[in-house]
C-alpha cells in the first residue's frame, strides 16, 4: 500500500527549461508550465518544503553560443538570463493557483527576484514559501545541475529530485538506444565510472560529498513529483 506521508519533508526540486516547452520548439508553454506548478502545489500542500532550480535550456544553452564563435562567459550569461525569465514564468504559475513564492536570483536582478542570502531563504521555506532559484550559481562555467547541488547542501534539503523526459537514469540514451537499461539504484562512483550524461560531474561529486541522494524520475508523467516524495519506487536513485 502507497504511503500516505511524505518521507522528504524539505526538498530540491531539478527542473530542466526544456521541460516548459511542451510541443514548442522554442519558448514557453503555459500551459505545460502551468500543469507542472499544479504538481508542485500538490506536493507543498502536503506539508513539504520546496526548492526549485530552473534551467534555461527552452530559450538559450550557453554551448550553443560558444559553438557559434561566442565568448564562453558571455554565452553562459545569456544561460543564466534565461533562467531568470523561467523562473519568472513558473513563479506566475504558481501564485495563480495561490500558493506563495519567492524567486531568488544569483545574479542581482532586484527589479523581479531577491539576491540568495541563505538565511532569508531558509526563513522562507520555514514559512511554508515555495522558493524558485534562476541564474545558477551566478558563474560561468557552472551547470544548474551544479546549482542544484549546490542549493540543495544550502538549505539542508533531504534529496534532489531531477526531473528528466525518461523515468531514470540508462545504460545508454533510451531514446537512441534501445536496448539501454535502466538502473533503479547506482552509487555514485558507479554513476561517475561509467561517464553516464544524465547529470553532470561535478554536481555528482557534490552531492557524493555531503552524502545527498539524488532520484531521477519522468516529469511528463502525471503525479510523479508526489510519488518521489511520498518514497514510493519510480525512476532511478544515485546514492
Amino acid at each position: 500500500m502507497p504511503a500516505s506521508k511524505p518521507v522528504y519533508h524539505r526538498v530540491l526540486l531539478k527542473l530542466s527549461g526544456e521541460s516548459l516547452l511542451g510541443k514548442l520548439q522554442y519558448g514557453i508553454d503555459y500551459k505545460t508550465t502551468s500543469a507542472i506548478a499544479r504538481e508542485i502545489k500538490d506536493v507543498h500542500d502536503l506539508g513539504v518544503q520546496i526548492g526549485i532550480v530552473i534551467g534555461g535550456g527552452n530559450i538559450f544553452r550557453g554551448y550553443r553560443g560558444t559553438e557559434e564563435g561566442m565568448d564562453r562567459v558571455s554565452a553562459d550569461q545569456m544561460g543564466l538570463l534565461a533562467t531568470v525569465i523561467n523562473g519568472i514564468a513558473l513563479q506566475d504559475s504558481l501564485e495563480n493557483l495561490g500558493a506563495v513564492t519567492r524567486h531568488i536570483s544569483a545574479i542581482e536582478v532586484k527589479a523581479v527576484a531577491e539576491p540568495f542570502i541563505r538565511r532569508r531563504v531558509l526563513r522562507h521555506l520555514e514559512k511554508g514559501r515555495i522558493v524558485i532559484f534562476s541564474a545558477g550559481t551566478g558563474n560561468p562555467y557552472f551547470t544548474t545541475d551544479t546549482a542544484a547541488a549546490l542549493r540543495a547542501l544550502e538549505i539542508k534539503a533531504q534529496v534532489i529530485l531531477k526531473a528528466t523526459k525518461v523515468d531514470g537514469i540508462y545504460t545508454a540514451d533510451p531514446m537512441i538506444d534501445k536496448t539501454a537499461k535502466r538502473f533503479r539504484s547506482i552509487r555514485y562512483m558507479d554513476f561517475i565510472r561509467r561517464g553516464l550524461k544524465a547529470m553532470d560531474t561535478t554536481a555528482i561529486t557534490l552531492c557524493k560529498e555531503n552524502d545527498l541522494p539524488i532520484i531521477f524520475f519522468n516529469l511528463k508523467k502525471c503525479g510523479n513529483i508526489k510519488r518521489a516524495v511520498l518514497g514510493e519506487d519510480i525512476g532511478s536513485k544515485v546514492y
